[in-house]
């Protein structure tokens, strides 16, 4: 089997990014898996290379397609430019320097000179420039690379997976961001996710409610009734299994969680101060909805700790392996759909399993 060309995009040179990357590939088991091709500047590289026990040597290269095998391979995007390192402060040299790594990698996974792309945390203060104002990377590579196609945060290891239906935006501004729309648009694109990128035939997907106990019957707040039981339900009608709306804290707190195959939260902390509490060492952000493939660890630049060689690289080494595991999954699921007895297979599968809206009772969920 082909190995798989990881790109990586360096993010923050003042966090923790070089060090979890060095200390990722200094198990020489990575590199059975694929070829890393990372996006940044060999001066940063052997800067904290220095410091890190066991760390790779590393191939400097022009352009993605002169990566080689069992080598870490780096291409550089800053030339002859110079930049300060100063490990834990945030600074605008090195948001010029994550936004010119991030440029390239996105542009060579565009071209399909990468197969995936795991990006390295940035900040999303010092990399705001001309060509950069998002909020973050989901938002920038759904621009850039969503072939206008609508993305999807969601955060996973292999015990949970929680998506949201919004992302960075105010807690001031979330209520009147949630619609029936984008709920059901959400819905659509984590079964599909589910489905073609983790493998899973017939999710089923918890819908947290927006206000506390579920609005109590329209006594603390109506959207539940107006807007995301509508959602639920007209989604339920066309093939999507998901289930609610349930109370956050209850549903998190009796580890209802765990019967579910993802969860869709309303709103980023409602979804992700859970989930990282749950799985902070080893979870994955990853971007669905996309024809190309992202990931991320699910942590920050982690100023507090840059340069003190005491990050914890496995948030990062899981990004890989789940950009490398969705890869052969949509290579699956391509090949089972191309041809059509395996389609009508699928289809008539899937179509037999479903429940009927009305036929759902408690011992269902």
């Amino acid at each position: 089997m082909q190995k798989i060309k990881v790109g990586i995009s360096q993010g923050d040179v003042n966090g923790v990014g070089y060090e979890v990357i060095l200390k990722t590939f200094a198990n020489e088991d990575m590199f059975q898996l694929c070829v890393p091709v990372l996006f940044g500047s060999p001066k940063v590289m052997a800067y904290y290379k220095k410091s890190i026990e066991g760390a790779p040597n590393f191939n400097v290269i022009d352009r993605p397609e002169k990566a080689r095998d069992n080598q870490l391979n780096i291409v550089d995007c800053l030339g002859d430019k110079e930049i300060k390192i100063e490990p834990g402060k945030a600074s605008e040299e090195s948001g010029s320097a994550a936004f010119a790594a991030l440029q390239a990698a996105v542009d060579a996974l565009k071209k399909q000179q990468i197969d995936v792309l795991v990006t390295a945390p940035i900040n999303k203060n010092t990399i705001q420039r001309d060509g950069f104002h998002f909020p973050g990377h989901t938002e920038y590579i759904e621009k850039t690379a969503g072939d206008g196609n609508h993305s999807l945060m969601i955060l996973m290891n292999d015990r949970i997976r929680v998506a949201l239906v919004t992302t960075h935006v105010p807690v001031a501004q979330i209520a009147q961001k949630i619609t029936k729309h984008i709920i059901e648009a959400k819905l659509k694109i984590l079964d599909e996710a589910l489905k073609m990128d983790m493998a899973i035939d017939n999710p089923r997907i918890a819908v947290l409610s927006l206000n506390p106990h579920c609005g109590d019957n329209g006594l603390i707040g109506t959207e539940e009734q107006d807007i995301i039981i509508p959602a639920i339900q007209d989604s339920f009608k066309k093939g999507i299994r998901c289930f609610g709306p349930y109370a956050a804290d209850g549903f998190f707190g009796s580890g209802n969680y765990a019967k579910f195959d993802a969860i869709l939260a309303m709103y980023h902390d409602q979804g992700l101060a859970p989930f990282k509490a749950l799985s902070m060492d080893d979870g994955v952000n990853y971007t669905a909805g996309l024809p190309v493939i992202r990931t991320s660890p699910a942590h920050g630049t982690a100023y507090d700790i840059a340069g003190k060689n005491i990050a914890d690289e496995s948030s990062f080494r899981q990004a890989i392996y789940a950009a490398i595991d969705i890869y052969r999954n949509r290579e699956r699921y391509d090949e089972a759909y191309a041809n059509p007895l395996k389609k009508q297979y699928y289809e008539k599968r899937d179509d037999s399993d479903k429940l009927k809206l009305d036929q759902v009772t408690e011992e269902d969920i």
